[in-house]
């Protein structure tokens, strides 16, 4: 079976898994924060290298303030949990987004996950924070622009000032939950990304509807514009 090297993956769902079990939405995103590291050894097991994940976009500022701060305190205890484990695993942890507004705690822990794992060279899991897909192309224009080399930009010279810079781009992005969009998740990225969407809301994604889109993926046939 053709194995993808990336997978991206918009975690969708948490709110509505809760809400069908008549639980907070809260419950909802604890289960979701814990499913992480299932999929996580799942896509290890498979074979995948790099696995990147949607768990906080710039548009969700706009939800209740209790839920952000609830969301913001399961990505910090998140954080320094799958730090223990990694180690365990020697798997690297990197983290996307816009740093510059989120909470102390949680820009402490994403730090010393990085530093702690670094040299890692098991399964490169890369979690979005504040990332948007139209923000980070703003984000590596300006820096290109500081750069003073505007007259040079092409494609390729702009791959090093995205924050994907040390990544291949995904090959296969799931959505779960239903919703059929990218919902401004690595716009510049996904470009040749074969996309997958299924109803299952994020909780509830195991190990074997990975599998099913996987072999989804295996079926189809990558032309890149080509014929």
């Amino acid at each position: 079976m053709k194995i993808p090297q990336h997978v991206a993956i918009i975690l969708d769902g948490n709110g509505r898994w809760a809400a069908a079990r008549n639980k907070p939405r809260a419950y909802g995103h604890k289960a979701g924060a814990e499913n992480v590291e299932v999929i996580c050894r799942a896509a290890d097991a498979l074979g995948i290298k790099y696995l990147t994940m949607y768990a906080f976009s710039t548009e969700n500022w706009t939800r209740p303030e209790h839920e952000v701060k609830i969301l913001m305190r399961l990505i910090t205890e998140y954080m320094k949990y799958c730090e223990k484990n990694a180690v365990k695993d020697h798997m690297r942890i990197r983290v996307i987004g816009d740093r510059s507004i989120l909470p102390k705690e949680l820009l402490a822990a994403i730090t010393s996950a990085e530093e702690t794992t670094k040299e890692f060279t098991g399964l490169q899991l890369t979690i979005a924070v504040n990332y948007g897909g139209r923000a980070e192309l703003i984000r590596a224009v300006k820096k290109f622009g500081e750069a003073g080399r505007l007259e040079e930009l092409t494609e390729d010279s702009l791959q090093p000032y995205l924050d994907t810079a040390d990544l291949p781009d995904p090959d296969l992005c799931i959505r779960t939950s239903g919703e059929m969009r990218l919902s401004n998740f690595m716009m510049w990225q996904l470009a040749y990304a074969e996309l997958y969407f299924t109803d299952v809301h994020w909780p509830d994604f195991s190990p074997e509807e990975l599998k099913k889109a996987v072999e989804e993926y295996d079926r189809r046939d990558r032309r890149y514009g080509g014929v």
